[in-house]
């Protein structure tokens, strides 16, 4: 690993400077080896659009110094400067790259006004994710706007099929798992049945996850860009998806999978913190065989006591964060909807387990 070690050297190269006070959104952009990642970064930069969008390529390599290219596109034009990065990944102790890239860009306030940030096909990609949440002198200058996973349609099922050793995650799934867009590439290569089939598996793994289909990764961009994912401008788009979801059905990996469930009442937001704390640091949970409950993503609208407006939970891995929308409760019936995306999740455990703190939460309530 001492190679992987980030360089001090390592700069970003010199772009023309723009005023800009405000955040830039980054996408992180994921999907197995071969997807498809490269054709889709390629195709929007190429489009003619009004976005000047700096890309951060993610390529595996055998040897020493791999370059990674930083791309500005601008009308329509490519210019496009090298990245010299030491290290090859984005993940574990190697992903403070991403990590440095960004901020580097952000110290030349380059002439860019949104990042695209793409993962090695093995990475994961809420390990990305955290690292803006984690970093808050990165936060206050950029903002983590959406996941979107490329799967292949000819290999995506086979990919989800693999058998990972000692019980780790399939990259595959987790992928899917953390996606707020999933784009099925390469649908002129499988019948429609088979199509169906992987369609309908993304749809069991991530039951909110919204879901594309193309070919030669050619998709609308007001599709991919401005997702606002992690922010409370989807606040309206989530609450309406939570009223309308349905608990998707089995699929081929019974171990990750959607839970969803609505539990009205008031909650108090110490109470909430514990039951979020409980369930994604200490894994307290377990399902009927005992395996531990592990969440990979959580959304969800809830009622705190004493709040006019609805607050958005969001949760990725070990993170969660609590945020005020602008949407107020008014004449609605205050109603929580959860949704929990993860291993080994149980909802009647997880039901019983939420439902009991907003009951003591009402009852206490109700004694004052």
């Amino acid at each position: 690993m001492d190679e992987l070690v980030q360089q001090e050297d390592d700069d970003c190269p010199e772009l023309v400077p723009i005023e800009t006070n405000r955040q830039i959104p980054v996408t992180i952009i994921t999907g197995y080896l071969g997807a498809g990642k490269t054709t889709l970064l390629n195709f929007i930069l190429s489009e003619q659009h009004n976005k000047r969008i700096a890309v951060i390529l993610n390529e595996f390599g055998e040897g020493s110094a791999l370059e990674k290219s930083l791309a500005v596109s601008q009308a329509g034009e490519l210019y496009e400067e090298w990245l010299e990065l030491r290290n090859g990944c984005l993940c574990c102790s190697v992903k403070d790259n991403g990590l440095k890239a960004i901020e580097n860009l952000m110290e030349k306030k380059g002439k860019f006004d949104y990042i695209l940030l793409e993962t090695t096909g093995l990475a994961d990609p809420g390990a990305v994710a955290s690292m803006f949440w984690v970093d808050a002198e990165l936060g206050s200058d950029v903002y983590l706007d959406g996941i979107v996973t490329i799967i292949d349609a000819k290999y995506g099922l086979q990919h989800l099929k693999e058998e990972k050793a000692n019980g780790l995650v399939n990259e595959a799934a987790r992928q899917i798992a953390l996606a707020d867009l999933a784009i099925i590439n390469k649908t002129d290569l499988v019948e429609a049945e088979a199509l169906k089939e992987l369609r309908d598996t993304a749809r069991s793994i991530n039951g909110l996850v919204k879901i594309l289909e193309t070919q030669k990764a050619r998709v609308d961009l007001s599709e991919v860009l401005d997702l606002h994912s992690f922010d409370s401008k989807d606040s309206a788009n989530l609450a309406e998806k939570l009223q309308l979801m349905k608990s998707p059905g089995p699929h081929l990996d019974k171990s990750i999978l959607t839970v969803t469930f609505e539990v009205a009442g008031n909650l108090s937001e110490d109470v909430l913190n514990i039951f979020v704390q409980n369930l994604l640091w200490e894994k307290m949970f377990h399902n009927k065989g005992g395996l531990p409950m592990t969440v990979i993503r959580l959304k969800g609208i809830v009622s705190l006591a004493g709040k006019a407006h609805q607050v958005m939970l969001q949760g990725v891995h070990e993170l969660y964060e609590l945020n005020d929308t602008p949407q107020l409760w008014g004449n609605d019936a205050r109603i929580n909807r959860l949704v929990f995306i993860g291993r080994n999740l149980d909802k009647e455990i997880l039901l019983e387990q939420f439902t009991s703190t907003v009951v003591i939460q009402e009852r206490r309530t109700r004694d004052a």
